[in-house]
């Protein structure tokens, strides 16, 4: 299993953490999903057949491009 924990600049309440976890948590494969509005991170495990390219991709398209 793989796990990143990685800066998401659009992040700025709760509600940002909740849509996050709902629209990345569907993705097959993707095992647990945790945010942090105040530090503005999120940590994502997942196995095949999802992919850390497939998240970044999600994330892009919801309005929550992954940073550093």
């Amino acid at each position: 299993m793989a796990s990143k924990t990685f800066l998401v600049p659009n992040i700025h309440c709760a509600h940002c953490v909740a849509s996050i976890k709902r629209e990345v948590g569907a993705l097959e494969g993707v095992q647990s999903v945790a945010g942090d509005p105040v530090t503005k991170t999120v940590t994502v495990e997942w196995e095949a057949p999802a992919s850390w390219e497939r998240i970044q991709e999600l994330l892009a398209e919801i309005n929550y491009p992954a940073g550093a």
